[in-house]
């Protein structure tokens, strides 16, 4: 018996050309069920009556909470290294996707 503590084993992680350029999103609409977190990211651009979802990511809620605490961590460190980001006051969406009332 080792008495080396275990090591977590490490995930080979690819990534695509294509998905490797990214797709720009300015809205984020965030919507949710008993089992999953659906965030459509959307690329809203002025004077243009149609926008269309660049990227949809499903995630499980324990997923979603992770993902949420990812978020603030890498903002606190984005804001100690850059400086404060400017928070948006509420923007009014013009549209109805349907769904329940989203916040991005």
């Amino acid at each position: 018996m080792s008495n080396n503590p275990e090591q977590p084993s490490q995930i080979n992680i690819e990534i695509s050309e294509e998905v490797s350029e990214g797709a720009y999103a300015n809205l984020a609409i965030i919507t949710h069920s008993h089992a999953e977190f659906v965030i459509d990211f959307v690329n809203v651009m002025p004077g243009t009556p149609k926008s269309k979802v660049k990227s949809r990511i499903i995630l499980t809620p324990f997923h979603a909470k992770r993902f949420m605490k990812a978020m603030i961590d890498n903002v606190k460190k984005f804001e100690t290294a850059n400086g404060t980001i400017q928070d948006m006051e509420a923007v009014e969406i013009p549209f109805n996707f349907g769904g329940p009332t989203a916040q991005a």
